[in-house]
């Protein structure tokens, strides 16, 4: 059934078809709106979050509308995973309706006895998130996490992983940023030599809070996450197209508390979403025309959809690294138009167009 989904999902993608008779590969799910440290270019220093954890009947009825369907999902958003009461349950029961999932971590709350416990559950990546290699550095962007705790707990987990020879695998991520940008060699020779660790990833910084807002934007390409995911489902069950839309004051296309799955993917909202980048009018859509997330060539949109979704999550870092090798980041990059469009703002009534904030 995963199979025919993603073939279901490819061929309305290749088509550009608004209306899809299949449901999301993956999902960001946020377990919880709880964090312990302060991060400057994190969304939540613009948009509050309530000290709340996601409620257990909203998480089961996304696993089990969605199990046959999903491959992976992220259980991280705007709070730190392992402040979530429920994670180690959270991570089982996607596990027993066949779902990998994923969690990111601060490292602040990794202490042996959750290394152990993320160990022995069948969680199947971590991104280990360090933001520097020098103290300064790490502490800047991670204001309230220690720069040496942190370092000591995620070597211990790394070599506790390779001790164990456990097949969860590890990526050690930094996002490069105007501060830390200097540091990058250093960064990934230190991680390097660690026992444990799969990947080192240093990725661009998505977010619009420490650059200037992109306006007008005109992607080239339909942005695939439209018709493959992730959806993102913040903690209360409001649903979102992408991780993007909620931090740019987009507007939930559903709530998993009133509506199943398959009435918000397939709902008005989502497909007047996929009409408008099908037809090459994604930046009249207030949160498209600011997005600065790249959409990757239609042929990489297309091969994400052919293999499994755990399988793209692994490989994401490698294809980054070698578009950017070979081809100067040509697939990966968007195209910009030089004008901006009268904007739309979705939401869950499919309004029409509207002025921008």
């Amino acid at each position: 059934m995963s199979a025919l989904n993603r073939w279901k999902l490819l061929w309305s993608y290749l088509r550009r078809q608004d209306d899809v008779r299949a449901l999301p590969v993956e999902y960001i799910v946020e377990t919880t709106a709880r964090c312990n440290i302060y991060c400057p270019m994190c969304p939540r220093e613009t948009h509050p979050q309530p000290k709340e954890d996601m409620d257990e009947q909203v998480f089961r009825r996304l696993v089990d509308e969605s199990a046959g369907t999903a491959e992976h999902m992220m259980l991280i958003g705007l709070g730190e995973p392992l402040l979530d009461p429920r994670i180690f349950d959270r991570i089982v029961y996607c596990e027993q309706h066949g779902i990998s999932t994923l969690i990111s971590t601060n490292g602040t709350l990794l202490d042996e006895k959750a290394a152990a416990r993320l160990l022995d559950s069948p969680l199947s990546h971590i991104t280990l998130s360090f933001d520097g290699y020098s103290r300064e550095t790490f502490e800047f962007y991670r204001k309230g996490a220690k720069f040496d705790r942190v370092r000591d707990n995620f070597v211990r987990f790394c070599r506790m992983k390779h001790e164990r020879g456990s097949k969860l695998k590890i990526t050690v991520q930094m996002v490069r940023m105007d501060g830390n940008r200097h540091e990058e060699a250093d960064f990934i020779r230190f991680w390097r030599g660690v026992p444990g660790v799969d990947l080192i990833r240093v990725k661009e910084d998505e977010t619009n809070l420490l650059r200037p807002e992109p306006r007008g934007r005109q992607p080239k390409h339909p942005c695939h996450y439209l018709w493959r995911g992730a959806m993102y489902v913040r903690h209360n069950g409001d649903v979102y197209p992408c991780c993007q839309s909620y931090m740019l004051d987009g507007q939930p296309v559903g709530s998993l508390r009133r509506q199943s799955l398959r009435e918000i993917f397939n709902g008005a909202p989502m497909r007047q979403m996929r009409r408008l980048h099908a037809q090459g009018r994604a930046a009249e859509i207030d949160i498209c025309a600011r997005c600065c997330t790249v959409i990757p060539h239609p042929i990489l949109a297309a091969g994400s959809l052919l293999l499994h979704g755990r399988i793209v999550r692994a490989l994401l870092p490698l294809v980054e690294r070698w578009s950017y090798r070979l081809f100067g980041g040509r697939m990966l990059k968007p195209q910009a138009a030089p004008a901006p469009q009268p904007l739309v703002q979705i939401g869950p009534a499919g309004r029409g167009p509207s002025d921008s904030r």
